[in-house]
């Protein structure tokens, strides 16, 4: 059982807190994720090779790093439901979430030594921050449930998603001052301002962190851990299990939810790859300016996403609003496949920026609205974590298989087109939110 914060639920310190840390960690999936990483990754680490032996496997770079990340995923979705299940029984998620954060902010600081000569231990760091960085996420995510009240909860969620796009924009911009000018800070190359963007990133993400650590409820300090800790944690999962199961509206959302998120995170993640080899950039200068400013005006225009959006969620409901996010996506998916200059690639990213922006806050906040008053917020949003990342693998498998047959990143684009349309239909069949019952 968690015991009461020193702030009330709902308050403004509270919700502050828990927003910071999306302000924290953000930072990853845009600087490591998205950004600056990849270009090294691909520049630096493999600039005069395209693969490597790994375990006496001629590996294909692009390949490697895609392997490790579906690997990360699978581990998440395999462990996080047992972790949340253990957590919502000892009544401590906090321990839980300060693990992960640990975790993956050190190994974040130690891609500094990301170099060839040493990629296995390069490739574990690499593994443990991408860890470290998804997993803390299901205990922040169930927080939302514990500070604030139901009529809060959509706007509360499109606060934290807008703290994250402003704190990633601002380290990136940082780092990118440093990159582009790095005779004036004292450094021989890029590559070395780079390599500092990697650590500046985790230790970014560790620092802001202790704000929302100090201020979120602490849970259950007098933990008496049995012998049979991880039984109990499997029995608070199959009980949340057998509630998720027998409800109509948890079940179609989740479905639709698995649909909509993978099609989402790959877009996403193939957004750069579709920018180098689909558009026409004049020359590799242009081209490397233009990736880094579309990705900038994607968290730019994702605030005024994640606002609108919730807007309209709180004046027309939560499904609704979504369903139409998600038909939006189809169409921009069907227009991107067309798409060649990079006036239109920016017009994309644009578009991608305002639907990311509306699209990720409704759909946590809508999942949240859903749960039970319950001290076991951690199990149910494992479920959403996990349906989340097996998800993704799914949805990389795709790309790569499209990839594979067509040879083009511009033909995969159509197949997360008709994913996206499917996932509005099934939304269309989750029951709808009655937002007069909420208090």
């Amino acid at each position: 059982m968690l015991k009461k914060t020193d702030h009330p639920k709902g308050s403004k310190k509270l919700i502050g807190a828990w927003t910071i840390y999306d302000w924290a960690n953000s930072v990853y999936s845009l600087v490591i994720s998205s950004a600056i990483f990849p270009i090294y990754y691909s520049t630096y680490v493999f600039s005069d090779i395209n693969s490597i032996m790994i375990f006496n496997i001629d590996v294909n770079k692009d390949t490697l790093i895609s392997l490790i990340s579906g690997l990360c995923f699978l581990l998440i979705a395999f462990i996080s439901p047992i972790l949340s299940g253990i957590a919502d029984y000892i009544g401590n998620k906090k321990i839980f979430m300060k693990f992960f954060v640990y975790m993956g902010s050190i190994s974040c600081i130690g891609l500094y030594w990301f170099e060839i000569e040493n990629i296995e231990f390069s490739l574990i760091l690499y593994f443990l921050s991408l860890l470290g960085f998804w997993g803390s996420l299901v205990y922040y995510n169930s927080y939302l449930t514990d500070i604030t009240f139901p009529l809060q909860t959509n706007m509360v969620s499109a606060k934290g998603f807008t703290m994250g796009y402003i704190g990633s924009v601002i380290l990136l911009l940082v780092n990118l001052i440093m990159i582009y000018f790095y005779e004036d800070f004292g450094f021989s190359s890029d590559k070395n301002a780079m390599k500092l963007s990697f650590a500046l990133t985790g230790l970014w993400w560790l620092s802001f962190s202790q704000y929302s650590f100090y201020h979120l409820p602490k849970g259950n300090n007098n933990i008496n851990i049995p012998k049979n800790i991880f039984w109990n944690g499997f029995k608070e999962l199959k009980d949340v299990y057998k509630i998720i199961r027998s409800s109509k509206r948890f079940r179609r959302f989740l479905s639709a939810f698995f649909i909509f998120s993978f099609s989402l995170q790959t877009v996403l993640y193939i957004a750069s790859y579709f920018g180098v080899t689909e558009i026409q950039w004049p020359s590799p200068a242009e081209q490397t300016v233009g990736l880094i400013i579309s990705i900038l005006l994607i968290q730019v225009v994702a605030i005024a996403g994640a606002y609108s959006f919730t807007k309209l969620a709180q004046k027309f409901g939560n499904i609704i609003v979504l369903t139409f996010a998600i038909f939006l996506w189809s169409l921009v998916c069907f227009y991107a496949f067309y798409i060649e200059t990079p006036n239109q690639f920016y017009l994309i990213a644009g578009l991608v920026g305002l639907l990311m922006g509306g699209t990720q806050p409704v759909a946590r906040a809508t999942f949240s609205l859903f749960i039970p008053k319950t001290n076991d917020t951690t199990s149910f949003f494992s479920f959403y974590d996990v349906t989340e990342k097996i998800g993704i693998f799914f949805g990389l498998c795709f790309y790569a298989f499209s990839a594979q047959i067509t040879g083009s990143v511009r033909f995969s684009v159509l197949i997360f087109m008709f994913f996206f349309f499917i996932g509005a239909l099934l939304l269309i069949r989750v029951p709808r939110i009655d937002r007069s019952k909420l208090a």
